[in-house]
Parts: C-alpha cells; structure tokens; sequence
C-alpha cells in the first residue's frame, strides 16, 4: 500500500467518525416522538378531552399493555427488512428475466 492510500484510509476514517460523532453532540437534549405521537397530539388540540381510540393494537390486547419501545422498534425494522427483502427478490427476478430474454434472442 502506497502512501497516498493510507492517508486517504486514514482521512476516510476520520470523516466516519465524525459522521458518527457530531449528531450526537447537535442534537443533546432533543426529543424524538413518531408519527403516532404527533398525530394524537393534533387530535386532542383539535377535539379536546373527548376522544377516543376505535381500537386497541391487537398486540396490545394480547399482551395486556403497551408494548416496549424497544419492541415496537424491533417490529419496525422486521417489517422493514420483510419489504425489503421482498422488493430486492422482485428486483432481482426481473432482471435475471431481462437478462435471460437478450441471451434468447441472440442464438
């Protein structure tokens, strides 16, 4: 390895680690709440005390509470991965399809 590749190793190292570093520090002290939380929020301005939810999260009902952040964050990402997944397994299908269909068409 060259010189020129180790100080550029070392100088991607380092913008890594800032990248890593500085959100942490700009944002002490702040607070993160999802959609959810926005959205009941709106709804209580909007028509007071005198809401109240259609229904409870059936994962809610079998458990008998709220469920964990963590949890729910959990369930988040699995469903996340899932779709993923699926959209790369398509992705992939058809581009094996239209591969395969150029090689037919040239014998």
């Amino acid at each position: 390895m060259s010189k020129k590749d180790k100080r550029l190793i070392l100088i991607l190292l380092v913008v890594v680690i800032l990248m890593a570093v500085i959100p942490f520090l700009a944002l002490r002290g702040a607070e993160f709440g999802g959609s959810d939380d926005a959205g009941s929020v709106m709804v209580e301005e909007i028509s007071g005390e005198s809401y109240e939810p259609w229904f409870t999260p059936v994962l809610e009902q079998l458990i008998g509470g709220e469920l964990p952040g963590e949890i729910e964050s959990l369930v988040f990402c699995l469903q996340t991965g899932i779709g993923v997944g699926i959209i790369a397994f398509i992705a992939g299908r058809m581009y094996e399809r239209k591969k395969l269909g150029k090689e037919d068409k040239e014998l």
